[in-house]
């Protein structure tokens, strides 16, 4: 029997049911790497004028199926193929889920009649690995049933807490043909449940904010998936509240607004005036909220939070006012509530928590060190050169760290990064993710040399299709997080394979057809981005920055230890105590 399917055909592919399903629920593009498991589902995207886009890593795939969810809102689509294809993707699985980013990761498999035969890619349970790593997987034994379990796992991906979610569809079930009266039929591919707090919640979180001399409002992830933006403002005007962002936030609230103290570790610069009080809207405690130190909220602050999970509420902190609810359904009835009510003014509280972010310039006024470019200054030029509309892709440790710092975003997924996974290498598909849902959009990616060199050869994805990412990677020759971490562990001159040095990225970048400039005078360094632009190709503009500049995140991962507190120090996270007997 042939293996295409006409319209007047009763007999329909594995591959055209999965196509469709994903068709009738909105998606338009799939990023993927090419497999032999899964070509009838690649026929039924040509099928369905689903957009196929091929990477040269897996990761790199999943990655921008995460950065496009980030950028539109939208369910993020990944196909691999099995075995060390979906091995290749385990960290771009892991990012997605741990950052709650509603993504479909759908892999094959040995057909399901050579069970035990050793078959080519198989040998092992892929969903048995990826469980725990993701909201739902499951294994689609039967071709009548792809799709509905498919709608099943949309769902889950895009309610409640969002997240990865992950199919496996073994060869002979996609290529197999099932009678169209046998299929499932996929409903609820479109369910989109906004659940709203207790009355009682609103007039306690009102009554808090109201009797508080210093609140801020901090938006977190789970606000860029909901349509909040007008209430957002509307709440913060009428309240007279600051509002402040984590990466995942950014852009919901506009960045010119009177009332946005921009990026939330900014909070850390109010000192002992710090916020009395924070309504936290879909933001989760931990370490991209400073872990369990009081270093951007102080112990004795009074909290109201509202997340979908209500495991996240009083995670790590006491919360007075914990709230189960969608973020834009609980902004919405907030800010009727708060218009109703009188507010005090707090003209002096709004200029200092909104003027924070100045106290940086004086921290580092010199653009050069002995080594290099300053990477504060680096940064700053390279975001102000890319313009106040672009999409900004952050990746590496420090480096990514010193772009934070000059963030501003206008819409919702315009600012990405690095999440709770921690991983380095998730830049070049995230751009390409961003870049794909407007072609004409400017997108940069600010990156280290060390995470550079995860997924340098996504330089040619970007070239093959043409996607104008700006690649600015800030050069000091070694894993700065590392080595400044080591040396303030155990002195100036350590150092244990935490070294890089020679690697010219902007030749690498050209030789895969990219423009390509490395940059050593900081007066250059905006006259290099405005041609790399001008270029019309994906670019990599190289900054030669001073490697002995230490990032102060660096130095507050360590923190401090003194004979009196008679700590172990250790990197990233808490020192341990030392206990002696009594």
């Amino acid at each position: 029997m042939h293996a295409s399917t006409t319209a007047s055909d009763n007999w329909i592919e594995g591959g055209e049911l999965l196509a469709r399903t994903l068709r009738d629920a909105g998606v338009d593009i799939v990023f993927a790497l090419h497999g032999g498991h899964l070509e009838s589902f690649y026929r039924g995207c040509i099928n369905n004028e689903i957009r196929l886009l091929d990477f040269r890593h897996e990761s790199s795939a999943g990655h921008a199926a995460d950065g496009y969810a980030r950028a539109t809102g939208k369910l993020g689509v990944c196909v691999i193929t099995a075995g060390p294809g979906f091995t290749n993707a385990t960290t771009a699985i892991l990012n997605a889920q741990l950052d709650s980013i509603p993504t479909l990761f759908i892999i094959g498999a040995p057909p399901i009649r050579e069970d035990e035969t050793n078959a080519l890619q198989g040998g092992f349970d892929q969903i048995a690995a990826a469980l725990p790593m993701t909201k739902y997987a499951h294994r689609i034994t039967s071709t009548e049933r792809i799709q509905d379990l498919t709608a099943l796992a949309i769902r889950k991906a895009m309610t409640g807490r969002r997240g990865a979610v992950l199919l496996e569809l073994p060869i002979d079930v996609l290529h197999m043909r099932a009678h169209a009266s046998d299929v499932r039929a996929p409903h609820g591919l479109h369910v989109h449940p906004r659940p709203a707090p207790h009355p009682e919640e609103v007039t306690a979180a009102i009554k808090l904010l109201k009797q508080s001399e210093r609140p801020v409002i901090i938006v977190g992830g789970e606000a860029r998936f909901s349509d909040c933006r007008e209430d957002l403002v509307a709440l913060a005007e009428a309240t007279r509240t600051p509002v402040f962002s984590n990466a995942r936030g950014m852009g919901v609230f506009p960045s010119g607004h009177p009332l946005n103290g921009q990026i939330v570790g900014n909070l850390a610069l109010l000192g002992d005036q710090r916020p009395d009080a924070a309504l936290l809207l879909g933001a989760r405690f931990g370490f991209r909220m400073a872990g369990r130190s009081t270093s951007l909220l102080p112990g004795d602050a009074h909290l109201i939070q509202v997340h979908s999970d209500a495991a996240e509420l009083s995670r790590l902190r006491h919360v007075e006012i914990p709230i189960v609810a969608d973020v834009g359904a609980a902004i919405n009835v907030l800010r009727t509530a708060a218009a109703g009510e009188t507010w005090p003014e707090r003209s002096a509280w709004i200029k200092s928590a909104t003027t924070a972010a100045s106290k940086l310039q004086a921290a580092y006024p010199e653009t050069r060190g002995p080594g290099g470019i300053h990477p504060f200054r680096a940064a700053e030029a390279a975001v102000q050169a890319a313009g106040p509309n672009a999409a900004i892709i952050l990746d590496g440790g420090e480096a990514a760290s010193w772009a934070a710092f000059h963030l501003r975003a206008d819409r919702p997924g315009h600012v990405q990064g690095l999440g709770y996974l921690g991983a380095l290498g998730t830049g070049p598909g995230m751009a390409i993710g961003a870049q794909i849902v407007d072609p004409d959009k400017r997108v940069m990616q600010i990156t280290g040399d060390g995470a550079m060199g995860f997924h340098i050869q996504e330089f040619d994805t970007m070239v093959r299709h043409r996607l104008p990412i700006c690649t600015v990677v800030l050069n000091n020759q070694i894993w700065g997080m590392s080595i400044h971490g080591q040396q303030i562990m155990y002195g100036a001159n350590y150092s244990a394979i935490s070294e890089l040095s020679g690697t010219n990225y902007a030749s690498v970048a050209m030789a895969f057809g990219c423009h390509g400039e490395r940059v050593t005078d900081f007066a250059e360094i905006v006259p290099a981005i405005a041609r790399a632009y001008a270029s019309g190709k994906p670019s990599c503009i190289e900054i030669m920055i001073d490697a002995d500049v230490v990032h102060p995140v660096t130095v507050a991962a360590l923190g401090t230890v003194s004979d009196e507190k008679r700590e172990i120090m250790i990197p990233y996270y808490e020192n341990i105590p030392i206990r002696t007997p009594a």
